[in-house]
């Protein structure tokens, strides 16, 4: 189960986070835990493995944005420089960039499996 003081130790800026939610903790972890389990990730995963640039950036911006208003900068962070690459139409190893938002996913996901 997640709690504050779990996403506060995954490096998540809980306060700020909290700060958008009325300081309403329940509600909070609510959508943290809502954006864990949104469809956003894999819609980003195809992309990249599809070699589609357009639609992985569509992914990574609505991830991102999704992310940063949670504050969630574990996430956020690969998810923010992936979306101004693909922007930029740089020439980069997004399968790279896809693996450090999966390994953060994977990192917070482990945290909520905790009992």
């Amino acid at each position: 189960m997640l709690t504050i003081e779990k996403l506060r130790a995954y490096g998540a800026d809980v306060d700020e986070g909290l700060g958008r939610c009325m300081n309403n903790e329940a509600f909070y972890l609510r959508l943290v835990n809502m954006a864990l389990d949104d469809a956003g990730f894999e819609r980003l995963r195809l992309a990249v493995e599809n070699g589609d640039k357009k639609e992985s950036f569509e992914a990574a911006h609505a991830l991102k944005g999704m992310l940063g208003n949670l504050s969630l900068s574990p996430l956020f962070d690969p998810a923010s420089e992936m979306t101004e690459l693909l922007r930029a139409g740089k020439d980069e190893d997004y399968q790279a960039w896809w693996e450090k938002i999966r390994e953060q996913k994977e990192r917070l996901l482990a945290l909520r499996d905790e009992a």
